[in-house]
């Protein structure tokens, strides 16, 4: 990570002391094998929507810009009141015969839509149905049957459309009265023309040889000090926080759309993963579980993008991570050199990692070192979908301070080197990338944020671009992503 080489340097011996100073708590993974698999949704980008950005206090007809794009309400609020149900923050409450709009479409199609409701305060029953366009809006034809809301707690209304090509909804209030509903969590699940089930991490779409064809869904980890100091490694950031959708929406990306769209020092990663098809969003705090009601769960992603950690996960979370990738999930880690504490609690990315991975599952361990280098050193292989890869050929990874890893077959078969130090014998040690399987899933291993440092940040934040210093840092990230979302194979 080149920042912290320039900014951090002075701090060093300090931080050494901390990093030595604390306790090696190697707790059990907790795994538990022939845990039943929880099936991930292969969502249109942009969703599913919780309706947790924007404001909107009057019934008075008016647009809004969510995460998935703009929608008008229309003879509808976003409430956010304790007799408003809601999974978030708020959701839309709408009354007589109020409208809920997508003023943009949905381009990969639609297979189903579920929506979550329930009535308003003590309000009473109302009745309520879905619609959609395939004419940009000029149009609409009623999708499924008429739907009763009668329980103050959310239920899911899930509609069979299977539409292809560009399409939006509206969701219309029918009953007329002034009994008021509240929605939320509306999720679009893209339309690939067949349907298949699977793991986590290997969803909804046409299965071939391994891989699975159709639109994933991107978790991109900002609740775990990734944006102390002076990093910025996020999507987008909005007055501090990585909030969940990045602003402005992702509907809005197109195929000219400069990584300047958002803030953070990786946005040119999300923005290239969009233009792909793809939806990503940021887990802005909290913290990791997997088989919940969350909405932000992991169950509900294919895969988690976590660059340089600074915040240790808790025992919960690493058995939440674990189970994920071991049910089909794709974990893409990103390190950062020895002593690079930046929120000085003591633990570094290097520590983070390898305490997520006592018992070494996936046969990889970081090295507490720091190295500064352009290496060449690339497994030679035109088979490789992370290094031969539908975005291009990996010829190089630049280092500016990094962190190399110990990989270990014994530990776990799979473990594969990519990319090693200039100096190096082609083999288990000082791999500067990697990769591996566990259980039905996938790992990507990178020692330094450099590479993936777009050079934008937030105000105040000098970050360096690393993302465009040669063509192989785009190229290995990108495939790399397809190849953990098993796109490709």
């Amino acid at each position: 990570m080149r920042i912290f080489s320039r900014l951090w340097a002075a701090p060093l011996l300090a931080l050494a002391v901390l990093a030595c100073s604390k306790n090696d708590l190697t707790p059990s993974n907790g795994i538990t094998p022939g845990t039943a698999v929880v099936t991930a949704d292969a969502s249109a980008a942009g969703f599913p929507e919780g309706f947790n950005t924007g404001t909107k206090t009057a019934y008075a007809a008016g647009t809004v810009s969510f995460g998935s794009g703009a929608w008008t309400l229309d003879d509808a609020l976003l409430g956010n009141t304790s007799a408003d149900p809601k999974t978030g923050a708020q959701s839309v409450r709408i009354r007589n015969v109020g409208k809920l709009s997508m003023n943009f479409d949905v381009s990969s199609g639609a297979s189903t839509v579920s929506i979550a409701h329930a009535v308003y305060g003590t309000d009473g029953a109302s009745t309520w149905e879905l619609w959609k366009s395939v004419d940009g809006g000029a149009s609409y034809s009623k999708v499924g049957s008429t739907i009763t809301t009668s329980s103050t707690a959310l239920q899911t209304a899930t509609f069979t459309v299977n539409q292809a090509g560009a399409v939006r909804f509206q969701i219309r209030k029918v009953s007329g009265s002034t009994n008021r509903i509240n929605l939320d969590d509306v999720d679009v699940q893209a339309y690939s023309g067949s349907t298949t089930g699977s793991t986590t991490g290997s969803t909804t779409g046409t299965t071939t040889g391994g891989t699975t064809m159709g639109p994933k869904k991107f978790l991109i980890d900002g609740a775990h000090g990734e944006l102390a100091g002076n990093a910025d490694w996020v999507l987008d950031v909005n007055s501090g926080v990585a909030s969940q959708f990045p602003s402005p929406a992702a509907s809005g990306i197109s195929s000219t759309t400069a990584e300047t769209y958002w803030t953070g020092a990786i946005s040119a990663w999300g923005v290239s993963l969009v233009k792909l098809g793809h939806s990503v969003e940021q887990l802005p705090s909290g913290t990791f579980t997997y088989g919940t009601t969350g909405t932000q769960d992991l169950k509900n992603y294919h895969v988690v993008i976590i660059d340089e950690p600074n915040v240790r996960f808790s025992t919960a979370e690493k058995t939440a991570l674990l189970q994920f990738v071991q049910d089909g999930g794709g974990l893409f880690m990103i390190s950062d050199h020895t002593i690079s504490d930046r929120n000085n609690d003591g633990w570094d990315s290097p520590d983070i990692w390898n305490d997520l991975m006592a018992g070494n599952p996936f046969g990889i361990t970081v090295n507490k070192d720091n190295v500064v280098e352009n290496s060449t050193n690339v497994l030679a292989s035109s088979t490789n979908a992370i290094l031969s890869g539908p975005q291009g050929a990996v010829s190089q990874l630049s280092y500016h301070n990094g962190a190399t890893a110990t990989l270990s077959t014994a530990a776990n078969a799979s473990v594969k080197g990519l990319i090693w130090r200039l100096s190096t014998t082609q083999g288990a040690s000082n791999v500067m990338c990697a990769s591996a399987t566990y259980g039905a899933g996938r790992i990507v291993f990178v020692g330094d944020s450099s590479p993936a440092d777009d050079g934008t940040g937030s105000p105040g934040n000098t970050v360096y671009d690393g993302w465009n210093e040669n063509p192989s840092h785009a190229r290995l990230h990108l495939n790399a992503s397809l190849w953990l979302a098993k796109v490709t194979n």
